[in-house]
């Protein structure tokens, strides 16, 4: 069976309530942290306004908007949890738009002792040794997308009572980083940002669900800046920046 940690000390934000109100108020998917934290500053000084990041699991996050939290825009790692917002009356019709993509990577800690990349056999199948770090396989999208091409190349079964799930992606990273375990499934974009840990293998996207990271305003949001931050994220700068920290940006449409 899979046993679960908690985030352990990554600088993420989990809305508190009562925390207080920026400008734009943003809840996004913890993979996307460096790249929205440059962002979020870009846009503050076009904008000369205030932007505060709240940056967890998507679940997480989307829970809290359906509770209430002071969201302002919201960006998810999969398509399920903004339909879950939509379903539940809190996205502002018409906003939902793809911000960007991802790839899904097997990571290992570095330095590593291994000679060269390892198969996939000798990771996950028959008597292979060393846990796995992976976010919630039944809940955070890493995890859902990590546990879904397991399953797709047929080494669920064997590899699962090694995993150790996270409540977030940059928190199954972290365990990575730190050698605490093996091997990880994370996103490309994470593993750009994170020298203690090396891509050991490109999950092919055929294998899982199209990653896709939509974002939307809140429906009850107040701020007259949300949609300005929705506009900015599918700008030039946004795009460069996205790329430039890993993530895939479609073309725009002529």
């Amino acid at each position: 069976m899979c046993s679960f940690v908690t985030a352990i000390a990554v600088t993420i934000g989990v809305w508190i309530g009562g925390a207080g109100r920026a400008d734009v108020n943003v809840f996004a998917a913890a993979s996307l942290k460096t790249a929205l934290e440059e962002i979020a500053l870009q846009f503050e000084q076009s904008y000369e306004t205030d932007v505060r990041l709240t940056l967890a699991g998507s679940s997480v996050l989307a829970r809290q908007i359906a509770f209430g939290a002071p969201a302002d825009v919201y960006i998810s790692a999969n398509v399920a949890w903004m339909d879950y917002l939509v379903a539940k009356g809190r996205i502002a019709e018409g906003s939902v738009r793809p911000v960007a993509g991802n790839q899904l990577v097997l990571v290992r800690p570095v330095p590593s002792s291994g000679e060269g990349p390892p198969t996939l056999e000798g990771v996950f199948a028959g008597e292979a040794e060393g846990r796995i770090a992976m976010a919630l396989v039944d809940a955070v999208p890493a995890g859902i997308y990590g546990k879904a091409a397991l399953q797709s190349l047929n080494f669920w079964d064997q590899a699962s009572d090694r995993v150790v799930q996270t409540d977030n992606v940059r928190a199954a990273l972290a365990l990575v980083a730190l050698g605490e375990v093996s091997w990880g499934i994370v996103y490309a974009s994470d593993a750009m940002v994170e020298k203690r840990a090396e891509i050991v293998h490109y999950f092919a996207a055929e294998t899982h669900p199209e990653i896709v990271y939509p974002a939307a305003a809140i429906a009850t949001s107040k701020s007259s800046k949300s949609m300005k931050f929705l506009e900015f994220l599918g700008g030039d700068q946004a795009r460069r920046v996205l790329l430039e920290n890993g993530f895939v940006v479609r073309d725009k449409k002529p």
